[in-house]
C-alpha cells in the first residue's frame, strides 16, 4: 500500500481524543499502538485486544510514527552500552 494511501488510514480531530492522531473511525491512538509494539505486543496480540484494528492501521501507525520521525527530534541518551 502507498504510504499516501495508508497514511489517509489516521485522522486528527480536535473533537476526537483531544485532537490526538487515532486510526479513523475509532479512538484507538497511533501512539498506543506504537507503544505497544515498542513493548513487544505482536500484531496479532493487538488485533485481538482491538478487534476493531486491521493489519493495515497497524502499518499506518507504523508510517505515521516514521513520518513524525522525520519532522521533531528526540533525545535520547547518548550512552555507551557495555
Amino acid at each position: 500500500m502507498e504510504r499516501e494511501k495508508i497514511l489517509q488510514r489516521i485522522s486528527i480531530d480536535p473533537a476526537v481524543c483531544f485532537g490526538k492522531p487515532c486510526i479513523r473511525g475509532t479512538r484507538i491512538w497511533v501512539s498506543l499502538i506504537l507503544d505497544n509494539l515498542a513493548e513487544g505486543v505482536s500484531e496479532a496480540e493487538l488485533l485481538s485486544e482491538y478487534p476493531g484494528l486491521a493489519p493495515a492501521d497497524i502499518r499506518a501507525a507504523i508510517a505515521y510514527g516514521a513520518e513524525m520521525a522525520r519532522e521533531r527530534f528526540v533525545n535520547v541518551s547518548m550512552e555507551k552500552t557495555a
